[in-house]
């Protein structure tokens, strides 16, 4: 395991030889991995849940410590990585609005590349589904405890935490 780190460390050192990653470039390495769409605006929301500390930037620390649990971190630890995506505000609770803020960014990044059911194909009718399954009590909002719940009811949630297993 030192070694891969070593390996993962030399890797980011070359693509950022400041050993930080400002937002700037962690755009362009989003826009790499989806050409036909436009993954600015996610790219965003992934790069201040990575910024730890605020600083910024992303330094190799905060790198392998988002990759390690997007990658190899086990379904709670990914759940609450998830969910901290989500709560763009960071009080704990994740909104309507929220949720949508992130939903529409993901929508406007896979473009037409993802054909999608009639019930789910724009951001509105997919938050919409998202919150009647998981915002249990109906005020609005879906706490930790909800996003857990609904994310093993919903098949596309659990698959999308998963995307990056092995990455690391």
């Amino acid at each position: 395991e030192r070694k891969e780190i070593q390996q993962w460390h030399k890797g980011f050192l070359k693509d950022c030889p400041s050993g930080e990653l400002n937002r700037t470039e962690f755009k362009g390495i989003y826009k790499q991995f989806f050409p036909f769409g436009d993954p600015s605006r996610f790219a965003d929301y992934i790069f201040e849940v990575f910024d730890r500390n605020h600083s910024g930037t992303i330094d190799f620390t905060e790198f392998l410590q988002a990759l390690s649990t997007t990658s190899r971190g086990s379904p709670e630890e990914k759940l609450k990585w998830a969910f901290d995506l989500y709560d763009i505000d960071r009080d704990g609770m994740i909104t309507k609005a929220e949720m949508l803020q992130i939903v529409d960014a993901i929508y406007r990044m896979v473009g037409s590349m993802v054909q999608l059911p009639e019930d789910e194909d724009t951001p509105e009718k997919r938050v919409d589904k998202i919150f009647h399954l998981m915002d249990k009590n109906k005020d609005g909002v879906i706490d930790m405890a909800e996003f857990k719940e609904g994310s093993h009811q919903d098949p596309l949630i659990m698959q999308a935490l998963n995307l990056y297993d092995g990455l690391v």
